[in-house]
């Protein structure tokens, strides 16, 4: 599945919307990442510009998840919550791979523009999975894409995206879930993240705000409270993912 070659498809997971208007472009992002079959592509690009700062970039991503689990809360009797807010700078090449997370959740990632070109590619694991006759779960057991024998057979089910810009603010939602697919009891249906860094430069930043975001029991609160959550929006530190120093990114 190549997006270059679909337009449909590109239109699908490619959004610059005209304004800043939160609840529009939280159900849009709903709608595409926090699919239940795979009708939905299973992730999506909020494209911003370069007019917007950091900061403003943050603040952001946490009232489009504010917004987020007020619509999950209209459709179903659970609500949204954060597991994890940090900010860092990622720059290895990495495998398809899940983060760590329950059967339903998603990864909203907030790319700052960089001088480190990458590229991005998501992997429709749970569809190939279905395909196959396997719960998403099974199919990693039986053919992690770790290894190459798995890479290969979830080639088909993967789309480089390619409205991905190193010079934007960008917003990419991917559905992480790993619940298996019943039409009897709708669950998220998940998909798998690939980062290939063309140009890693230690002297440079790739940073990455990311945040993990979970279905849960109505009522229940955020695992990052509101003090985090502000943190996350105003700190100037970024961690560098396979160090243990820090660096601290410039005021302007």
């Amino acid at each position: 599945m190549n997006a270059d070659t679909l337009p449909w498809l590109r239109k699908s997971i490619c959004m610059r919307p005209s304004s800043l208007e939160v609840l529009s472009i939280a159900t849009d992002i709903y709608d595409r990442t926090c699919r239940t079959d795979f009708d939905a592509p299973g992730f999506c690009v909020v494209n911003l510009g370069n007019s917007i700062d950091s900061v403003a970039f943050r603040q952001l991503m946490v009232d489009l998840k504010r917004a987020m689990a007020g619509i999950h809360e209209s459709r179903t009797d659970s609500t949204l919550i954060y597991l994890s807010a940090s900010r860092f700078d990622q720059q290895e090449t990495t495998r398809p791979h899940l983060d760590g997370g329950p059967d339903e959740c998603f990864l909203m990632l907030g790319y700052e523009p960089s001088e480190v070109d990458s590229e991005l590619e998501i992997s429709d694991y749970a569809k190939c999975a279905f395909d196959l006759s396997l719960s998403p779960k099974e199919f990693m057991a039986k053919h992690n894409p770790m290894f190459q024998s798995g890479y290969e057979l979830l080639r088909p089910y993967s789309t480089r995206i390619p409205c991905f810009s190193r010079n934007d603010y960008q917003i990419i939602c991917v559905n992480n879930s790993s619940a298996p697919f019943s039409q009897d009891q709708p669950m998220w249906q998940g998909t798998l993240h690939t980062a290939t860094i063309l140009t890693p430069n230690e002297s440079k930043r790739r940073v990455i705000n990311s945040t993990m975001i979970a279905v849960a029991p109505a009522g229940t609160p955020d695992t990052v409270t509101e003090p985090q959550q502000k943190e996350f929006v105003t700190t100037s530190t970024v961690r560098r993912r396979g160090y243990d120093k820090q660096h601290l990114e410039d005021d302007t």
